[in-house]
């Protein structure tokens, strides 16, 4: 491995700082380095195109079920799993930004070329909202109140909505990532920094998805969908502009390997598959003096360890790998479990923009005579309750159980994701039996049948379940980013976040087979399915309450594995 100057996204600059981080080593021995000062300084500009970055996105998931069923002319299920499909895509997508990052580009190159991307995806859908205007006369009736728009809508309007999701695959791992890079971990003061640096980045994305759900919802639901895609790109221009600003004050954590990480960790796999029979004579000794770390559990994963050993159990070059090596496959291998059972929590997630949604347009929600409150905004709920749960949860919380517990945060990691998972149960609980009063409610006033007619019911029976899937996500929703950002290699850290990422990725394109799934069994031969059109003909509650069964059972699994998790010590690049 080689370490070179990191030139701040220019080869011919210099950087204002060169600081070798006491005791961190990189796989073969040698100091990592760290350039210019970072801190809060620097963090502040990333945290500014995150915001910049939420916005744009809220502006476009938060109100998406109302554009595919409304202009575009789709039925509830159908836009159901498109949202949950481009969702899975914005999620998943991640983990080839986070390869691309860590292997070739960097962080920083690679979130200036995503968000120059994800503006021309934002520029070319907001071009496609004008376009029924410009070829209204492609458009076709279905004989009742649908509109089907034309083709070249349809075609416009998804390729710049998977566009801006490719963009979201450069931007959204790197951007946290390159944050918390700004703090050193090995640092008590910075480490408490770096875990309040976590609880603020999530506050302020929340801040700038809450300024979008009370905004743009109103302006696409009242005014126009052009404009209301058009002003996040115009928040992405001035978010990429932040960053820039920004760019000299950045700390750059540089690390130049020949092999890249991926590789380093598929050769371990390799060698131990390949070492499978070979028995070694005595327990692996490690000599510390030549800059190589002890293994910290030699039992887990035993046959990883394996890889150590030459298949006739001599020490020969280019067939070993070394100790820091197989410890980074175990650390990435310890992780698998935690993704698996968080995979239920991403499901729930991703009912908020979804069925949350179309719950609220057939309730009475005005707030003043001649002015109801677009369905989308009651999402800000979500936002609120963050927004004022996070300085309790950092300012009190963490200080209080600081004081019992000896830890920097309080609570461990994966006691604060267990936390939230179980809020989620909650959530779900509620939702169902809220479900169960809006179609009594549509019962008792003989609306079953009028889906058109607005359901004396506040809409603000919904609040509480929206209020849970935010202070749930103070705590599971943070509580992965610090755990999958901690736990892996610093070269993979991009990775590790566009991991915890895909968790909801899969779980939005598991709730859209779930929903196709349960369309097809529960519909058809004249039966209303559970998502029918006709809501107050569907049966939502039943398939909340499903979700909280779902949820309960990954719960008890989380529990299990959490408890027997060990925590990554080693100080590894």
């Amino acid at each position: 491995m080689a370490l070179s100057s990191h030139v701040r996204g220019a080869d011919d600059e210099t950087p204002l700082l060169n600081d070798t981080v006491d005791g961190v080593v990189d796989h073969e021995g040698r100091p990592v380095q760290r350039f210019n000062s970072g801190g809060w300084r620097s963090a502040g500009f990333i945290i500014g195109v995150e915001v910049a970055e939420r916005f744009a996105y809220y502006g476009i998931e938060s109100n998406l079920i109302s554009y595919l069923t409304g202009p575009l002319g789709q039925s509830t299920a159908s836009a159901a799993a498109n949202v949950n499909a481009w969702a899975g895509a914005v999620s998943l997508l991640p983990l080839l930004g986070a390869f691309v990052a860590d292997s070739f580009l960097g962080r920083y190159r690679t979130i200036i070329m995503a968000n120059l991307l994800y503006i021309l995806g934002l520029g070319l859908l907001s071009l496609s909202a004008l376009l029924p205007s410009v070829g209204s006369s492609d458009c076709q009736t279905n004989g009742t109140t649908m509109c089907f728009p034309p083709q070249i809508q349809l075609v416009t309007f998804f390729f710049s909505l998977y566009l801006v999701a490719i963009a979201q695959s450069g931007h959204k791992p790197c951007v946290q990532a390159f944050g918390a890079d700004q703090f050193d971990g090995e640092d008590p003061k910075e480490c408490k920094a770096r875990s309040s640096f976590f609880n603020w980045w999530y506050f302020g994305i929340c801040g700038g998805s809450l300024v979008t759900i009370l905004i743009l919802s109103y302006i696409q639901d009242n005014i126009s969908w052009a404009l209301g895609f058009g002003i996040p790109c115009i928040a992405m221009v001035v978010g990429l502009f932040i960053f820039l600003l920004g760019t000299r004050t950045y700390r750059y954590i540089i690390i130049r390997d020949e092999k890249n990480p991926f590789v380093r960790i598929g050769r371990v796999f390799m060698a131990a598959l390949r070492n499978r029979r070979t028995i070694p004579s005595a327990k692996v000794s490690i000599d510390e003096s030549h800059g190589t770390l002890p293994l910290q559990n030699y039992e887990q994963f035993k046959f990883l360890n394996k890889a150590l050993l030459a298949p006739d159990g001599l020490n020969e070059d280019g067939k070993v790998c070394s100790v820091v090596e197989v410890e980074e496959a175990k650390a990435v291998l310890r992780l698998v479990p935690t993704w698996g059972t968080c995979l239920v929590y991403g499901i729930v997630f991703a009912q908020v923009p979804t069925f949350f949604t179309k719950q609220g347009a057939t309730m009475e929600r005005t707030i003043v005579p001649g002015f109801d409150i677009p369905p989308a905004s009651l999402q800000s709920i979500v936002s609120l309750s963050i927004l004022f749960f996070i300085p309790i949860y950092d300012r009190v919380i963490v200080p209080v159980a600081r004081a019992i517990t000896g830890k920097p945060t309080g609570i461990t990691m994966l006691q604060r994701i267990g936390t939230g998972m179980f809020l989620s149960v909650l959530s779900m609980v509620i939702a169902a039996l809220v479900e169960i009063k809006r179609l009594k409610t549509a019962q008792d006033y003989d609306l079953v049948d009028s889906p058109g007619v607005t359901i004396p019911m506040s809409v603000w029976w919904l609040a509480p379940q929206y209020l849970l899937n935010g202070i749930s996500d103070v705590f599971t929703m943070v509580g992965l980013q610090e755990f999958f950002y901690d736990q892996v290699p610093t070269d993979l850290r991009s990775v590790g976040l566009a991991l915890y990422l895909s968790i909801f990725g899969v779980g939005s394109f598991l709730s859209s087979f779930l929903i196709s799934i349960i369309e097809e069994t529960t519909g058809g031969n004249g039966r209303d399915s559970w998502f029918s059109n006709n809501l107050n003909r569907a049966h939502l509650d039943y398939y909340y309450w499903f979700l909280a069964g779902l949820s309960t059972v990954a719960l008890a699994l989380y529990l299990y594995f959490a408890r027997s998790y060990i925590y990554n010590r080693t100080r590894f690049v």
